[in-house]
């Protein structure tokens, strides 16, 4: 087809085609092909580019037929290629990509690194490293994106051995060659590695640059090393919101909740961030009155909560089984027109199933989310699970494979639990005996734990014992956690012995098996064995953990211990509210006999 000079008509064509929307744009290409008009370079790169950066694949695909009609095939154009390339790779189309690529007369430094990022952003370590290796020569962007790829991908060995290999190079390193090697020190959490990357940063010059300091502050977190990321902060001329927030956070996931809010109280400028990681510290100590009162201060100052604060907030009231607070977070959600994500939808059902609402849980899961997302059928069968509708929660399995949904290991866990707690030991079984050959899930420990709980119960000892020592691995705290449970369950002290034993062993701290294994002896009437585990206990200064319960009295949810006894504020108030509890479940087995 003949081409008519773009020269021509630059003015007349190109300057609206750019001002209007890249749908109309593109669709104005087809009368164009037909007169054999091609627009200038620029033009067509420029709308590639905007097709990749707004994932346009159709559009996309139209500018590329557009070009080959009109004789780019004969004549490839690297600027183009290069914008063909980075389309196709953004909008999740490698083979396409790579096939521009190969058709390429002459290749640019910039053309091997587009195919080398495109490859790692979609998570093709292997075929980045075949371009990588082809390369004629190499520049410093090379290098970092192998160095980062391998390291956000988990491969923190291949990270390393890059940066070693790029400082061998005799390339000068910049800003973004210890943005990787930070990534894998976060990651790895290995101190040593996150220091020596600490001096060559401190070498290089760069620790003014917030993104590299925010890093290293993380990694020593990470590693536990408050005080050193509390030196990193310190010495920090200027601060972002984000370095504030990186310190509170670590603070908060190592427990130290009185350094966390102390820092969360000088910052100078807070976000929905900074609110969610103190938020999240309080949940994970268990103390979800202090989150939640975070929450409503939150509300109040009208900082907008992101998706990860709500699910930290509703599993603080999950945590206290308070469905009130959870009715409320949800009923925000409505009025402010939150879109849950699926991490929101399962705490969601989490939530009002731990609060003694399952029909709320499965209104929330008929209504919300994608129903391909595994996440949410592993939600609603543990949610069955929990209340012990075995049958159901089977059911439900069943409608998720019916949508071509693949269960993942963690479905299987929780369907082995539902199976447990329901006493459908045939059908545990048989899950459990066909997970390997059905779906390529390999059981793990956490998988035997749940079968050990599930024939243990049944009285399925000989069984049990036979499982075990087919184990392909030795066994670990889950696995002995369960044989201490069924141990208690059928009097089996020899066995509860052996398993509290190892417990002890891997976590000589933890007073659980001790308190599981007096159990057993004072079932039996073992008085003895009971006071030489107290004395035990108290050699090794282990501590009995308190064991709280949870009530709602009126707006509030009060906790109380045993030992409270008669000095609670509330106490009668509480006794009231569980007389009344007790009596309508007296009258609810009354109905079912």
């Amino acid at each position: 087809m003949p081409i008519s000079n773009p020269r021509k008509r630059p003015i007349c064509v190109a300057r609206p085609f750019l001002k209007e929307e890249l749908s109309r744009a593109v669709s104005r290409l087809e009368s164009l092909t037909e007169q054999g008009i091609r627009l200038p370079f620029e033009v067509l790169a420029s709308l590639l580019q905007r097709c990749g950066d707004t994932r346009s694949l159709k559009q996309g695909k139209w500018i590329h037929r557009h070009l080959k009609i009109t004789g780019f095939s004969k004549t490839p154009n690297t600027l183009l290629s290069n914008h063909l390339i980075g389309m196709y790779m953004k909008c999740g189309k490698p083979v396409d990509a790579r096939k521009v690529f190969d058709k390429m007369h002459f290749r640019n430094l910039y053309s091997w690194n587009n195919m080398i990022s495109g490859y790692v952003k979609s998570g093709m370590l292997t075929r980045a490293r075949v371009v990588f290796d082809g390369m004629p020569e190499r520049d410093v962007v090379s290098w970092n994106t192998m160095v980062i790829g391998y390291a956000r991908s988990g491969d923190l060995n291949g990270a390393l051995w890059f940066y070693r290999e790029l400082r061998r190079s005799g390339i000068k390193c910049n800003e973004f060659s210890f943005a990787g090697v930070l990534t894998a020190c976060v990651k790895s959490r290995e101190l040593q590695l996150s220091r020596q990357a600490h001096g060559q940063v401190l070498v290089a010059g760069f620790l003014s640059n917030l993104v590299l300091s925010c890093s290293i502050i993380d990694a020593y977190a990470k590693c536990g090393q408050m005080e050193s990321a509390r030196r990193c902060f310190d010495e920090m001329a200027v601060k972002d919101v984000h370095i504030w927030t990186t310190l509170i956070s670590g603070y908060a996931k190592l427990g130290d909740m009185e350094s966390a809010n102390e820092l969360f109280m000088e910052m100078p400028e807070k976000n929905p961030v900074s609110w969610t990681a103190l938020i999240a510290g309080y949940v994970r100590q268990g103390s979800g009155d202090h989150a939640l009162d975070l929450f409503r201060k939150m509300i109040v100052l009208r900082v907008k909560p992101e998706q990860f604060t709500f699910s930290s907030c509703l599993c603080a009231a999950a945590s206290a089984a308070s469905l009130r607070h959870g009715k409320q977070i949800h009923g925000y959600m409505i009025r402010t027109n939150v879109v849950p994500n699926a991490i929101v939808i399962s705490s969601l059902i989490d939530m009002y199933s731990k609060s003694g609402s399952l029909e709320a849980s499965e209104r929330v899961f008929n209504r919300y989310g994608d129903k391909q997302d595994c996440v949410l059928w592993n939600t609603m069968i543990s949610a069955l699970a929990h209340h012990g509708l075995g049958g159901k929660a089977l059911g439900i399995l069943d409608d998720m494979i019916k949508i071509r949904v693949r269960p993942n290991r963690t479905t299987l866990v929780v369907i082995l639990s539902a199976c447990s707690h329901s006493g459908m030991v045939e059908e545990g079984v048989t899950w459990f005996d066909s997970m390997s050959v059905d779906y390529g899930i390999v059981p793990d420990q956490e998988h035997y734990a749940c079968l050990i709980d599930l024939l243990g119960r049944a009285g399925c000892f000989k069984e049990l014992m036979r499982r075990i020592e087919k184990m392909p691995f030795k066994p670990d705290e889950h696995i002995w956690n369960a044989i201490l449970g069924v141990s208690r369950i059928h009097g089996n002290v020899e066995l509860g012995k052996k398993a509290a034993e190892e417990l002890i062993r891997l976590d000589p701290e933890s007073s659980a098996p001790y308190i599981l294994l007096s159990s057993i002896h004072a079932d039996h009437g073992n008085w003895e064995s009971v006071e030489k585990l107290r004395g035990i206990m108290k050699e090794r200064r282990v501590n009995k953990e308190k064991a709280l319960s949870w009530i709602g009295i009126g707006e509030k949810v009060e906790t109380f211990t045993v030992s409270d006894g008669w000095h609670h504020p509330r106490k009668e108030e509480i006794y009231s509210v569980l007389h009344s509890l007790a009596a309508l479940m007296e009258e609810e087995e009354a109905s079912r006999t």
